[in-house]
């Protein structure tokens, strides 16, 4: 693969490529290839630039292994560079709009006497006459560009320099609408995304941690990111080790070991561990390159029915050559053979789709949910099976204490309530789950401190517990399998009457053990969430056939929340891959699932799922491998969110059938003889627009959308 050197430096490679050469499944195995070896720190890649960027540790050695491995890979077949190209402009930039082409029509009609006027639109006409025999010669396609050239070619044949002007006129303002359309569609959509920010942790001079927004983040400030955090900045490990998802950056699925002194990018995950980033790279800028390569990967993930219409749109252009032929051949007369070039398929639908596409992401995302592009609009429209969590989805994620149980050892010693609250939040105040916030937040309330000094190092096992050391007895902390069952920690007939008494009420416990005895349970109450209940019954009104709830609390206690709820089905007492599995398993069965999650034990089944719908008051792992998102943790945004989607499926295929009819309405005519080329040319080209304004109006009327939260009774 060959690129220009366009900046290096000691430790950085900045190369420029032909626009979307390298598209992103290349730049996937690119980057992995380079970031395997471990000595490329970073790579980013701008497929609107051509633009490839490299940061490797220093050395020449170093600087010749990344070239030597960008030269010897292959992307595949290169596109051809377009021989009048144009400035692709970044979303979100103040760019100015292309001239109208209705001015300079206006100006040359105005001031140019007929000849010089007929002498300057063909020279306007050469490149749409390049671009066609660049299709035929060069990429050996019938398509829309040979189409054109081939319409204008024969205006000029005849010397019909009138239908000639029109049609340049037409094309240049078809260009110019689609141009507009999108650009607005997309502009829209960034500044409606651009609003949200985020909160993140820093550690303050004092050594006290604090949560400042977003773009409150300075250079140097250290940022403090736990198990599942998503990195806000580019920057240094200070402190801490962890483990990193680099997916979003390399395509490498496995997570990658950060200790001090390594470098992270924003956008990363860290899946385990904790870390304390200086940062190097802050503000604006990160998030927004962020939302811009989002918005166009979303543009770029089409639904299977928007590429079938695109592919039988395309197929039909032949057809258009075929008609010419059999007219001409018919009739003897080559302006009514010509008719037959005026009027193409695939440009409108090209335009159309998208449009709809970026015009329903950015209405959901007003109406309280994101979807991240076509093909996941397509997606929940056609699922069949909707499974939920049960921590966190179907219950609204604010825990609260609401007893604590202790008991004695066989010599009759034991905590107290407040010395076992104490030691619990101790140790959940290191990780970021909201059962472990509830815990913390109790103590608080009671005035009780969980001091540093207390224990040593701290471990974290992902959807189990956490285990740790004090006064030289081993602590554990957390779910029933993890505590009794992995630690095998003993369990007394009055643990199990209070285990029995609280999963009757629905609520969650966590279980704490000191030195192998089991020393007490925390109760954990939560509510269930806002019109968690009426979710599921309008879900099966749009033609969901089966509702599922999957936890990893007790049978009894999932039990209570399911009959309460009304799901079809539960399964209880699951770990990670438990959950991971049966949406694999409901998968090959034919199901299509739509996955329901918020927390990092979620994440799996999120990506395994046709489609992944995360809540954004989750954990940041699980919103970036999900698909959509629900705003502001409102689950009922999801029957919102299938009824956009079915509506967004809905116009597309009726805009096909519009445009398919109307055009060929306006081929028959023109093969008559009833109509001009201009007059041909001129009711395509207002079905194109009218369509294109079509694709952009509400899909929802205001009563269709999210209830006020003032209406929650829970």
């Amino acid at each position: 693969m060959q690129g220009n050197i366009v900046s290096d430096t000691e430790g950085r490679l900045r190369l420029r490529f032909r626009p979307q050469e390298l598209g992103p499944a290349a730049f996937e195995g690119l980057g992995a290839a380079l970031m395997r070896s471990g000595e490329v720190k970073y790579v980013s890649y701008s497929r609107i630039t051509g633009s490839l960027l490299v940061f490797y540790e220093s050395g020449e050695g170093r600087r010749k292994f990344v070239l030597d491995t960008i030269l010897s890979f292959d992307a595949g077949s290169p596109v051809p560079v377009s021989c009048f190209e144009d400035k692709t402009l970044e979303i979100g930039e103040e760019a100015p709009m292309p001239v109208n082409p209705i001015y300079g029509a206006l100006l040359r009609w105005i001031f140019l006497p007929r000849p010089v006027r007929i002498v300057w639109e063909a020279v306007l006409a050469i490149p749409y006459i390049i671009g066609g025999l660049k299709s035929l010669f060069w990429e050996n396609s019938l398509d829309v560009e040979l189409l054109d050239a081939a319409a204008l070619s024969v205006c000029y044949a005849r010397m019909d320099f009138k239908s000639a002007s029109a049609l340049i006129f037409f094309y240049d303002l078809s260009e110019y609408l689609e141009d507009w359309t999108k650009r607005k569609s997309m502009a829209s959509l960034f500044h409606s995304l651009k609003g949200q920010e985020e909160k993140v942790w820093v550690r303050t001079e004092n050594g006290t941690r604090k949560q400042v927004k977003e773009s409150e983040l300075e250079i140097g400030s250290d940022v403090v990111i736990l198990a599942g955090g998503l990195i806000p900045v580019d920057g240094i490990v200070g402190e801490g080790e962890a483990m990193v998802n680099q997916a979003t950056m390399t395509g490498e699925p496995l997570p990658v070991r950060m200790v001090s002194g390594g470098a992270v990018f924003a956008g990363t995950t860290v899946e385990e561990g904790e870390i304390v980033v200086k940062a190097t790279k802050v503000g604006r800028n990160t998030r927004i390159n962020s939302i811009i390569e989002y918005i166009k990967e979303s543009e770029a993930s089409k639904s299977g029915l928007q590429g079938r219409v695109e592919r039988l749109a395309d197929s039909i252009v032949p057809f258009n050559f075929l008609l010419m032929l059999v007219t001409f051949l018919v009739t003897r007369d080559l302006a009514k053979a010509g008719n037959a070039l005026l009027v193409h398929y695939s440009c409108v639908i090209r335009l159309s789709t998208p449009v709809v596409v970026l015009s329903a992401m950015k209405e959901g995302n007003e109406s309280g949910f994101l979807i991240k592009g076509g093909r996941y609009l397509e997606e929940v429209a056609e699922a069949d099976t909707c499974v939920f969590d049960k921590t966190g989805t179907i219950t609204e994620a604010k825990p609260h204490v609401s007893e604590i149980i202790t008991f004695k050892d066989n010599s009759g010693n034991g905590y107290t309530r407040e010395e076992a609250l104490t030691l619990a939040a101790c140790l959940e105040e290191h990780f970021p789950h909201p059962v472990g916030r509830a815990v913390v937040n109790q103590a608080k309330a009671e005035g009780l401190s969980h001091e540093e000094e207390l224990h040593t190092k701290v471990n974290y096992v992902v959807a189990h517990g956490i285990s740790s050391t004090v006064d030289g007895k081993k602590v554990v902390l957390g779910s029933r399998h993890f505590v009794l069952e992995d630690e095998a920690v003993p369990v007394s007939p009055e643990a199990d009457e209070v285990t029995k008494r609280v999963a009757e009420k629905g609520d969650s416990m966590i279980y704490l053990a000191v030195g192998g005895t089991l020393a007490a349970i925390i109760v954990i109450s939560d509510k269930i969430r806002f019109r968690a209940k009426e979710t599921i019954l309008e879900l099966r009104d749009q033609g969901i056939k089966r509702a599922v709830m999957l936890t990893g609390d007790l049978a009894s206690t999932a039990k209570t929340i399911s009959d309460r709820i009304g799901f079809d089905e539960f399964r209880a007492q699951l770990l990670p891959d438990d959950k991971a599995a049966y949406v694999s398993e409901k998968a090959a069965e034919g199901a299509k699932i739509m996955m329901v999650g918020d927390g990092l034990n979620d994440s799996a089944a999120l990506s395994l799922a046709r489609v992944g719908v995360a809540l954004s008051d989750g954990s940041a792992l699980a919103r970036d491998v999900s698909n959509v998102q629900l705003m502001n943790g409102r689950l009922d945004a999801l029957p919102v969110a299938r009824l956009l989607s079915e509506r967004a499926m809905r116009r597309t295929r009726e805009n096909y059938w519009l445009i398919v009819t109307l055009n060929t309405l306006y081929l028959f005519l023109g093969f008559m003889g009833i109509t001009s080329a201009g007059v041909t040319s001129l009711a395509h080209n207002a079905t194109t627009v009218y369509v294109a304004l079509r694709a952009t109006k509400p899909f929802l009327a205001p009563s269709e959308g999210l209830p006020p939260l003032e209406d929650n009774a829970a």
